[in-house]
């Protein structure tokens, strides 16, 4: 869970410089900094596209996890269960700035793909680069938001550790089942959804890719058929 604690600490870091810097954090340097996140966004998605080997089960389960998704229409629902969460707190809770700024930054760190993939890439390999990376975009999203919105945004650390915490523990749970091949296609997944990330983030292009996330789990169903297909054709 090395990737979850130092996106926690990441916050809680963010937070402190933002309640320091309130009302005064430069527009062009949080903007700067952003461009960078994007560019070390798009080369860790490169990097890890570029694992693929089974491309063709790749573009299928790209295919097809985004007409699934695009038909459950997942971001739109992300976003509305979000909006009511919001409505629910600012309702319960007569200052709204406190509880905006947690349930607002709670859902922009936790409902994304980065934080998904991540939590699921460092369960199954220990590798924590994803949500190191997505450390870095958080740190720098908690100290506008703190600017902004106050203290209730450091309390958006424990949804995060919580969250992600437990994604990576039900993952490492689930390793033995999944094969190393079926990481690494994964992985390449992974990848390509990333450089769809970086590319909204650059303002290049924005896409929904929480519409993309069924790719995630069709890409392990369509190894698992492969493997179970060479296996029986094998036996004698």
């Amino acid at each position: 869970m090395l990737g979850t604690i130092v996106n926690t600490i990441a916050i809680i870091i963010g937070c402190m410089v933002g309640l320091t810097l309130k009302g005064h954090f430069p527009k062009k340097i949080s903007m700067i900094l952003f461009q960078g996140i994007g560019l070390i966004s798009l080369a860790l998605g490169i990097q890890m596209a570029i694992q693929a080997k089974e491309i063709l089960l790749i573009i299928l389960a790209v295919v097809a996890g985004s007409i699934i998704g695009e038909l459950m229409d997942i971001e739109a629902r992300l976003e509305k269960t979000g909006e009511k969460i919001k409505l629910f707190f600012r309702h319960q809770e007569g200052k709204e700035k406190f509880t905006e700024g947690f349930v607002t930054t709670s859902l922009l760190f936790c409902v994304g793909s980065m934080a998904i993939m991540g939590a699921i890439e460092e369960g199954l390999t220990g590798n924590p680069n994803i949500l190191i990376a997505k450390s870095v975009l958080d740190l720098v999203s908690s100290i506008v938001f703190a600017a902004s919105l106050g203290i209730g945004v450091l309390l958006s650390a424990v949804p995060v550790f919580l969250y992600q915490g437990l994604i990576t523990q039900a993952a490492f749970l689930l390793r033995d089942w999944i094969t190393p091949d079926i990481i690494n296609e994964m992985t390449a997944v992974g990848g390509i959804l990333i450089i769809g990330l970086s590319l909204g983030i650059l303002d290049i292009k924005k896409t929904k890719i929480a519409n993309l996330l069924p790719s995630l789990l069709i890409i392990i169903v369509l190894m698992t058929i492969k493997k179970n297909i060479i296996a029986v054709s094998i036996i004698p």
